[in-house]
């Protein structure tokens, strides 16, 4: 599988775009958001729906609260912040108020990951994803593209219960085409292969599609799996593929712990024990950089996966 590097979008933008297109459709649906509206693209829909859309300041736990009580109305929001703003501040406010009472509330967090880049340590999410797929009746969903991003805004919009979405700061690289449709259920495999499964989602997928290119040209055969919805996790697919091959790595833009490398960790330890490697981030905190320069630093870029992923597959060859 192959895709085009060089030309990359704001996977923000089409989150704003698709919130504007909602709203001209359904007039419940209204916004919230932390005083980031120029950050997180939400912006677009309150210049289109000035009534529907509220600031709520530099406070992410009363905007979640807020959106509970929108909710119980009967209204559909959607509350964007950073998700390290999203998720850690509002921790409380999201088990309890949202959770709790399956409230209708879509949960969106942009700027996921390490390449928030040169605001550091204490503006990269890398523990969101871990924190939502703790709490009972909520959906975790990480888009890997504008295309994916876009269905995963609507299908929020279309489908009841708590959600989380998120998106990177980064612009992203096309990898599904336009007519692209998010099937909520299933997992996809984007390339069959014997000699690894990886498994990713988010803006590392585009990455390991570059690294399992390279490697083709050398021989390997790497089975590729997009899994942007880490809470409900589809079961029957991931294992399904896995058995074709001897091990599986998880690749992805967040900690190694409590992320897509647990999820899938604990689902074949209880239906199909297989080897794992996780990678991502390492139990660490990030630091302030460029977005290119971390993605390499902390080995996530094509270059370092390649690496990686040959390492690997070269070990269990020489295991009978």
């Amino acid at each position: 599988m192959k895709i085009n590097r060089d030309e990359t979008k704001s996977i923000r933008s089409v989150f704003g775009k698709t919130l504007v297109e909602l709203g001209h459709t359904n007039k419940d649906i209204v916004v919230l958001d932390a005083d980031l509206a120029c950050s997180t693209q939400t912006k677009m829909f309150q210049k289109e729906f000035p009534d529907r859309f509220f600031d709520c300041g530099i406070a992410e736990q009363d905007m979640i609260a807020t959106a509970a009580g929108l909710a119980s109305q009967g209204k559909i929001p959607f509350a964007a912040s950073f998700a390290v703003f999203s998720t850690g501040r509002t921790f409380d406010q999201i088990r309890n108020s949202v959770c709790y009472p399956e409230f209708n509330v879509k949960i969106i967090g942009t700027h996921g990951g390490i390449t928030v880049g040169e605001d550091g340590a204490s503006h990269q999410a890398l523990e969101d994803i871990s924190l939502m797929r703790s709490i009972p009746n909520m959906t975790v969903i990480v888009p890997a593209d504008c295309a994916e991003c876009r269905e995963a805004i609507r299908f929020a919009a279309e489908n009841q219960g708590p959600m989380y979405i998120r998106i990177p700061r980064s612009n992203v690289c096309d990898i599904f085409g336009e007519n692209y449709e998010l099937d909520f259920c299933k997992a996809s495999v984007l390339e069959h292969g014997h000699d690894a499964t990886i498994i990713s989602n988010g803006e590392t997928l585009a990455e390991v599609i570059e690294a399992a290119e390279n490697l083709k040209a050398e021989g390997y055969s790497i089975q590729i799996i997009n899994v942007p919805v880490v809470k409900p996790l589809d079961i029957a697919t991931i294992i399904e593929n896995v058995k074709k091959t001897k091990f599986v790595i998880t690749v992805e833009n967040h900690s190694i712990i409590g992320g897509l490398g647990s999820a899938v960790c604990e689902l074949l330890s209880e239906y199909y024990p297989t080897p794992v490697h996780r990678i991502g981030i390492n139990d660490t905190f990030g630091q302030s950089g460029k977005a290119g320069e971390l993605m390499e630093y902390y080995g996530l870029n094509a270059n370092e996966l390649t690496k990686k992923f040959k390492y690997y597959i070269d070990k269990y060859r020489l295991v009978k």
